[in-house]
């Protein structure tokens, strides 16, 4: 598979990297990082796992109003929503691991047609690509 990027993006990070500074080289976002309390953090700051949330919500989301569009499959609400549950722990087998669970919302949309924007939005989404095969995803419908 190759890639034909278009952009790209470029962060910095300093200190203890879980508990340091990342930012953005544009200058437009600048993080305070700390560990979160459960990983034996003061959980003051923000983590990895949060922005990854973040990041994968807002491409979720995006990339199921492109396949509901281009595939002719319905409408996306203007008011649906995805929240990402991003969780981190150690493996089984050594180092830490995540898993994500996608909980979607489409106000006004039968659930079979919601379900296969969902499904569909799995096959446009880069989160969606970068995790397939290498970490637990879940996705809801409610």
């Amino acid at each position: 598979m190759t890639v034909d990027t278009k952009y790209w993006t470029e962060g910095h990070a300093t200190g203890g990297g879980r508990n340091g500074i990342a930012a953005l080289k544009s200058g437009m976002l600048t993080v305070t990082m700390t560990s979160p309390k459960e990983l034996g953090g003061s959980g003051a700051g923000h983590n990895p796992e949060e922005l990854f949330a973040l990041g994968y919500a807002a491409c979720y989301l995006g990339a199921m109003r492109f396949a509901a569009q281009s595939e002719k499959l319905g409408t996306v609400p203007d008011d649906a929503t995805v929240n990402a549950h991003v969780g981190i722990g150690p493996r089984s087998d050594g180092g830490f691991g995540l898993k994500v669970k996608l909980v979607v919302s489409m106000p006004g949309v039968e659930k079979d047609v919601a379900e296969k924007i969902a499904e569909r939005g799995h096959f446009i989404c880069p989160y969606s690509n970068a995790t397939k095969g290498n970490i637990e995803v879940e996705t809801e419908v409610a």
